[in-house]
């Protein structure tokens, strides 16, 4: 049996108002570059994303978070509103950002207009801290401190996934009764 893993997290994709405001956004907010731009012909916007309209376009293009994540962009012609589910409906809910100093981030990301969710607040496990805002879109962000895990995760994640997965958290990887 061969065993299959992921290398790792490559990329979210996000569908946009307008293109050039989200980008302009991730890159004044968060310094995220825009790293490439691609124009989908129309009939491959009607086929493969289900567009019904009679010449639709989708500009894609891809915005570099430091440390390697992606986040994908779709700008569709004609568009469709966001709707936004509530937390304990299936499917997602947000994506998080790994930062350093919650608080430090919280002055600046309200000194730059952000819209803020919540205040910082401390994990109840521990030294984490977080908080939630909404990109230029409505979509939700968390602000996630890490601390003294950022490392822990980084460099001893791999081996902390093989010990839970062998003992505290067995049951999750067990076969259903």
């Amino acid at each position: 049996i061969i065993e299959m893993k992921a290398r790792s997290f490559s990329h979210v994709g996000i569908t946009v108002q307008n293109f050039n405001e989200f980008v302009r956004f991730y890159w004044d907010v968060f310094g995220c570059p825009l790293v490439g731009v691609s124009d989908t012909p129309s009939e491959r916007v009607r086929t493969f994303f289900g567009v019904d309209a009679p010449m639709p376009s989708c500009k894609i293009g891809w915005i570099r978070i430091p440390g390697g994540a992606v986040l994908e962009i779709f700008e569709f012609q004609p568009q469709q509103p966001l709707v936004q589910g509530p937390w304990n409906r299936v499917g997602l809910t947000h994506f998080s950002l790994n930062i350093r100093g919650a608080w430090k981030w919280h002055d600046y990301l309200k000194a730059k207009g952000v819209t803020i969710v919540s205040e910082p607040a401390k994990s109840p496990n521990g030294g984490q801290w977080f908080f939630f805002v909404k990109d230029c879109d409505g979509n939700l962000i968390e602000m996630m401190d890490l601390g003294y895990m950022h490392y822990v995760l980084q460099w001893l994640g791999p081996l902390g996934g093989w010990i839970f997965r062998r003992g505290m958290y067995r049951q999750y990887y067990d076969e259903p009764a």
